[in-house]
């Protein structure tokens, strides 16, 4: 009887032991996946059960929280969200978190090490302080200023601050409300489903995740690339470009709107914006050059973010000589977002040290002591400082005396470059409407701001029309808001 008594207490030992090993298997290995499980409730209540910290455009805060008297106690708000959705995004208890909401979320969550009185204390205790604040570049009335100019239009502009690279305004339209999306049950389902459906696609961030070819606005970057290289050495001389201009290997021509631009100088090219002498300085300079040009302007990097990821701006490497052609004049399969349209104004503007573009000032605790702050870097010297003094020159006369009058603010020096682009099936689509500017203020010794506006329901004339008349008023009110200080 004895025996059977110990056998059956080592098999009770040996499945205690089985157990206790099990339960170690679990924490030690298992503990991340079971945490991380969307079954798992347990972190989504801890998640809302304090408020999240605030983002700030300058001094107030644009987010808030409301307490729901519910299991996830704390709801998000927002003071004019269409109008800072764009850099926002929302933070829903059933559909997650976007833009600066994702990425920044530990910080706002309050689960930042950044955040914590000592180093390591949030792994030590699983603990989370609480929610820190996140302080933006935007200044509020650049913002109010993009928006009421797009007027509910599908498009979006994007401006900085040369010197710096500082976001001053983020917007696109037509926007919606992320407080519309920040609880649970069938109001917040019945909006997303609402939302997603809409044609004008009101949840798409247009200024950075959202491509379209550039037109006549990319051209600055030909121009660039062809000073550069030294395959044009004065501006102002005549080139021996054709109009229309047959483009390398085919039997296709193409044609100028304006006119004049037979032989044009690149100077009184990029004042009147002609296709011809533009495609053939760019397969001037080669496939090789352009895309080094391109690249150091920001396009095809896959990796920029403000922080919140922004959708890559394309510029073929392997195309043939027409395709280059077309891909320097902003068509073809060039694309760009409105974010890498501002960048390229604002590398002119700044003697052609572009500045990587940022959101984000300063990150605070919830008592408001900084914890991070964010500063000027370089991101490329994306031309020579000679080449942009010249750049600068045919901006201004582009405003002074070409298509982009519209644009022109009294006592201030403001360069800038009208362009449409076609797209539909046979270019039967309205074209969109572009404008690239930059402005400084006549008793300053550097420029106060860099803007790209695109519409994409423009109407148009002819090339360039379209931007100066749509696009370039916008961008006129943008920077007079950036001037006022």
């Amino acid at each position: 009887m004895i025996r059977y008594i110990r056998r059956a207490a080592a098999l009770c030992l040996l499945l205690l032991v089985a157990l206790l090993v099990n339960a170690a298997r679990v924490q030690l290995l298992e503990a991340d996946e079971l945490n991380d499980n969307p079954a798992n409730r347990r972190n989504t209540i801890a998640r809302y059960d304090q408020p999240r910290g605030n983002i700030l455009v300058g001094d107030r805060a644009v987010t808030g929280n409301d307490e729901t008297g519910e299991q996830l106690s704390f709801e998000r708000t927002y003071l004019h969200g269409p109008l800072y959705a764009p850099v926002t995004g929302y933070a829903s208890q059933t559909y997650g978190t976007t833009l600066l909401e994702n990425a920044e979320d530990d910080v706002l969550s309050g689960t930042d090490s950044l955040l914590a009185p000592l180093p390591f204390w949030n792994e030590f205790t699983r603990g989370r302080q609480p929610g820190g604040d996140v302080v933006t570049t935007v200044k509020e009335s650049m913002q109010r200023a993009a928006y009421d100019g797009l007027s509910g239009r599908r498009g979006a502009v994007a401006a900085l601050e040369p010197s710096t690279g500082r976001i001053l305004a983020l917007v696109s339209t037509p926007s919606y409300d992320p407080e519309r999306l920040s609880g649970t049950g069938s109001a917040v389902t019945d909006a997303w489903s609402r939302l997603n459906a809409a044609k004008s696609l009101p949840m798409l961030n247009r200024a950075i995740r959202q491509t379209y070819p550039p037109g006549s606005t990319f051209k600055i970057v030909t121009a660039a690339a062809a000073l550069d290289a030294r395959v044009v050495t004065d501006p102002d001389a005549p080139t021996d470009t054709p109009s229309p201009y047959v483009l390398p290997g085919t039997s296709t021509t193409l044609p100028d709107e304006a006119r004049g631009c037979e032989k044009a100088s690149l100077a009184d090219a990029i004042r009147v914006s002609c296709n011809t002498v533009m495609a053939h300085l760019g397969v001037e300079v080669g496939l090789e050059g352009m895309a080094e040009a391109a690249g150091k302007f920001g396009f095809n990097d896959t990796g920029l973010r403000i922080p919140s990821g922004v959708a890559k701006s394309n510029f073929d490497t392997d195309m043939s000589d027409d395709q280059l052609a077309q891909s320097s004049i902003g068509q073809f399969d060039t694309t760009a977002t409105p974010l890498q349209m501002a960048m390229v104004a604002a590398a002119v503007a700044n003697g052609g040290d572009l500045r990587y573009p940022y959101l984000v000032e300063r990150v605070t605790t919830h008592d408001g002591d900084t914890v991070q702050q964010q500063g000027p870097r370089s991101y490329e010297r994306a031309m020579s400082p000679s080449t942009a003094v010249q750049l600068q020159r045919m901006m201004v006369d582009v405003v002074e005396n070409g298509t982009g009058s519209n644009a022109a603010i009294d006592g201030v020096r403001v360069g800038g470059k009208t362009g449409t682009a076609q797209h539909g099936v046979d270019n039967s689509g309205l074209p969109y409407a572009w404008f690239i500017s930059w402005a400084q203020p006549s008793d300053s010794g550097r420029p106060a701001v860099a803007v790209a506006v695109v519409v994409e329901d423009a109407s148009a004339d002819r090339d360039d029309i379209s931007g100066g008349g749509s696009a370039a008023p916008i961008a006129r009110a943008v920077m007079e808001a950036a001037l006022e200080g």
